[in-house]
């Protein structure tokens, strides 16, 4: 039911499903009539015969063998793998300025020693938004320019123009620019922050364009796995950098020098990826287009699904190319239903900033200070731990949540978690400010801590990137996805600028986060192009 084939659709189809031998595809076997779809979308050029079945259920006597399987994914692995390491380099930068502010050398050599409580929050505010301004600009920014010199081209820029920033930072101060220290450091941190907007926003497309249905959503959410490998990292770099380096400048451009080889790492992987089929075909390089969509699915050009997929997207595409910036914001409002599938991913965006995480990440040391763990060094080993959390998590929510019980619960039940835990740490802390965790309660708030972590990254985290990708309408997916960063780029700022270390104190309004789930389509194992 529901399709629309032309004739060369379903010799294709029939092909697949006929076909015996040693070349057959594995997922011949798990078709069912309301899953066959060969779509009608640009944007599901980056599925071949493989991208266009959804293998949900099988009907035939035999079904895929996990290494079977394995084998058919390992290439669209591999490419959102090597994609997500741009959120390596993004999640370190986050989480490393929080432990470099919390290090009395850099506070010293800054001048901030004998600065007043205001004046150095004022400062540490200023630090930490330099980096979200410059990802708000790169953010905005990359729609036009993906479009325009193609995803892959763009992301090899986002790493050069990080490694750029960074280096910027390694050597503030240096030689005769020590008294304009801070300048330079902001400076630094903008330029890097336009690199990481631009990863922010473009890597969930590109993964999104580039992977099958069936695993599009764990694909998609090793964005946020990366992300916390690096907040993890960077917080481990901090705390060996404070406890085991004697203090002086050593200390804290140590930390700032190690964020460049993950960005360095991410330029050595991007060239053996291709590029996004869908752009292939935007620029009328058909043949490449195939060939990455035979590549993707380890086929052959001449393969009647590939030739079909091309076929029918092309015919869709007539009429959508190169569209201004402008149109396509005005096509955002066309009608009532692709206008909230532009708003959603914004929604969520917006949303997965007001849990609060970012205020942990950048000011963790001094959360577990107003818990009673005072000094810096066992601050940072707190942090570390926090780190390790949010990566064991996400690990899990991939494996289990994403495909298992799905976007929506995987929202309610991490959004529910996170707030039970912020209640009981604002509770605990409004009651005893500051107080050593020298009873059960102080050691429970702890480890509340480390809750809101896990639930954060099982739900908010990764939920809110792989549904925006999926949910965008096809011809504006990067134009909403650049917005979709840009409102996860601002409020972030917004947090990091107002958001005081005791802001958990304060944090019941955690509660309406549940009013989104509302608005949120369950997508799971359904094409992009339907």
């Amino acid at each position: 039911p529901h399709l629309a084939l032309t004739p060369t659709c379903w010799q294709a189809l029939v092909h697949l499903a006929s076909a015996d031998g040693p070349n057959t595809p594995s997922y011949s076997t798990l078709l069912r009539p309301r899953c066959i779809s060969l779509s009608l979308s640009f944007q599901s050029t980056t599925l071949s015969a493989y991208y266009l079945i959804s293998p949900l259920e099988s009907v035939g006597t035999s079904a895929m063998s996990p290494s079977t399987g394995a084998t058919v994914h390992n290439r669209a692995y591999a490419l959102a793998l090597s994609a997500s390491l741009g959120s390596l380099f993004y999640g370190f930068d986050i989480g490393l300025i929080g432990g470099v502010l919390a290090m009395k050398s850099f506070q010293e050599y800054i001048g901030l020693q004998d600065a007043t409580p205001s004046m150095k929050a004022s400062i540490d505010g200023n630090i930490v938004i330099s980096l979200q301004i410059g990802c708000l600009v790169g953010a905005l920014s990359v729609g036009y320019f993906s479009g325009r010199f193609g995803r892959k081209s763009c992301l090899q820029a986002s790493g050069l123009i990080f490694v750029l920033g960074s280096a910027l930072q390694v050597v503030v101060g240096w030689g005769n620019t020590q008294r304009h220290a801070l300048q330079l450091l902001y400076i630094g941190r903008f330029i890097g922050g336009i690199g990481v907007g631009m990863v922010s926003a473009l890597v969930p497309a590109y993964v999104a364009e580039c992977t099958p249905p069936a695993i599009r959503g764990r694909c998609t959410g090793f964005i946020q796995l990366a992300n916390n490998i690096g907040v993890m990292l960077s917080f481990w770099v901090n705390y060996f950098c404070a406890r085991y380096l004697p203090s002086g400048e050593s200390q804290w451009r140590l930390p700032f020098a190690v964020q460049i080889v993950p960005a360095l790492i991410f330029l050595l992987c991007l060239p053996w990826q291709p590029e996004s089929p869908r752009f292939m075909i935007e620029t009328e390089r058909y043949d490449r287009a195939a060939e990455i969509l035979a590549y993707l699915a380890h086929t052959t050009t001449e393969d009647p699904l590939i030739l079909a997929t091309v076929e029918e997207v092309n015919t869709d595409f007539l009429g959508k190319r190169r569209l201004p910036l402008m149109k396509q914001l005005q096509q955002m409002n066309e009608t009532h239903g692709i206008a909230l599938r532009c708003f959603i991913p914004s929604l969520v965006m917006l949303f997965q900033q007001l849990t609060g995480t970012n205020a942990i990440n950048y000011f963790s040391p001094m959360i577990f200070a107003s818990l009673g763990i005072g000094e810096t060094t066992s601050g940072l080993f707190a942090t570390g731990i926090y780190g390790i959390v949010k990566v064991i998590s996400v690990c899990v929510g991939l494996a289990l949540a994403v495909e298992g019980i799905g976007r929506k619960m995987s929202l309610i039940y991490g959004g529910l978690g996170q707030c039970i835990a912020m209640l009981w740490i604002g509770v605990y802390t409004g009651l005893h400010p500051g107080t050593k965790p020298n009873n059960f309660l102080g050691y429970i708030s702890i480890a509340a801590v480390y809750l809101y972590a896990a639930f954060f990254s099982v739900g908010w985290g990764p939920i809110p990137w792989v549904l925006a990708g999926e949910v965008a309408p096809n011809h504006l997916r990067t134009a909403v996805m650049s917005l979709a960063a840009g409102m996860n780029w601002t409020f972030a700022t917004v947090v990091a600028k107002l958001t005081p270390p005791h802001a958990c104190r304060n944090r019941l309004w955690d509660i309406p986060l549940v009013r989104i789930l509302l608005l949120c389509h369950i997508v799971l194992g359904v094409a992009l192009s339907t």
